[in-house]
């Protein structure tokens, strides 16, 4: 299953990609992160590895984080695998004007066993489940600039 999402947030690129780059933020825009560690590899560059632990529900979800291209804001893509599951994501910002940031968001997902079905069953949940973390990743992106 492949989709893109995207979202125009208020803020120059610069600055959406320092948000962005700095994993101590995920847990503002990233509803059910219990926590990020970082594996192996430079942090943040490609090859680096982390391992994300969601609360979901009932459940807990890990995944290991593998970096695989970083060149902000033209793109930032990573593979993302847990159980039955492997999301390779592709991000990018593109700056509409000094004060706008389009923030795009591509994304596969490949499944196997159980996710495959439930894959099936309920395709749009993913894509929504995407556009929830770009609206919520806007949300603190402006909010946090305004603070400064």
């Amino acid at each position: 299953m492949k989709y893109s999402t995207e979202i125009t947030i208020a803020l120059p690129v610069e600055k959406v990609v320092e948000l962005f780059d700095n994993p101590e933020n995920l847990k503002y825009w990233q509803p059910g992160l219990e926590s990020f560690e970082h594996l192996s590899g430079t942090p943040g560059h490609a090859g680096a590895k982390s391992r994300l632990r969601y609360k979901m529900g009932k459940r807990t979800v890990e995944m290991i984080e593998t970096i695989t291209k970083r060149d902000l804001p033209d793109i930032f893509s990573g593979t993302y695998e847990a159980q039955g599951v492997l999301n390779i994501s592709v991000n990018r910002f593109v700056p509409l004007s000094d004060n706008s940031t389009k923030y795009i968001s591509e994304q596969e997902f490949r499944f196997k066993g159980m996710m495959k079905l439930m894959a099936m069953l309920m395709p749009g949940m993913f894509k929504k489940q995407s556009l929830k973390y770009l609206q919520d990743f806007k949300t603190f992106a402006e909010n946090e600039a305004a603070k400064s």
